[in-house]
């Protein structure tokens, strides 16, 4: 697994943050059963970036906790089958690994979701990894069903990692 992490902002966690990044992508492809090694970048960054690329991107004016750019099109949620057929838009050329997309991390919003749900910054980043890592191989939560869905592969990955809400 290649997997990148760009810090652009002054705060710092007391975690490692490439540590738990790579633990909970690596669960999340494990549970998920991808059958390739995959490529994931991770950008922490803040309120006012973030809310700077929902608004260019998602059209929506407002700082929001964690965005996904997913680089893979499902025919379903973690449907691999298909996807050699389109190689080159999906798999990194040089290394042959699946290029899963971006997760950018509203550090601003890990430390106020924390203290808002009363468990770790840590906890909430994992959380945010794992939610965005599920959007990044083909999940979503527009509607009610898939919202479902999602929240319990979520709990499931941070359960299997021994992230709970106490972390």
């Amino acid at each position: 697994m290649t997997f990148c992490v760009e810090n652009d902002t002054e705060q710092i966690f007391d975690f490692d943050v490439e540590k738990i990044a790579v633990r909970v992508i690596g669960e999340a492809l494990s549970f998920e059963q991808c059958p390739y090694e995959a490529e994931v970048n991770v950008l922490l960054t803040d309120s006012e970036k973030i809310h700077a690329m929902n608004k260019e991107f998602r059209g929506i004016d407002s700082p929001t906790d964690v965005l996904s750019f997913p680089n893979v099109d499902y025919e379903a949620p973690s449907d691999f089958s298909g996807l050699e057929a389109d190689s080159e838009d999906y798999f990194n050329p040089e290394s042959g690994e699946l290029c899963l997309g971006d997760i950018v991390v509203n550090v601003d919003k890990v430390y106020e979701q924390a203290l808002e749900y009363g468990h770790s910054p840590m906890r909430e980043y994992a959380f945010l990894i794992a939610h965005s890592m599920l959007h990044l191989l083909g999940y979503d939560h527009m509607e009610r069903g898939e919202a479902a869905v999602m929240e319990a592969k979520q709990e499931e990955i941070l359960k299997r990692l021994g992230i709970t809400r106490e972390a």
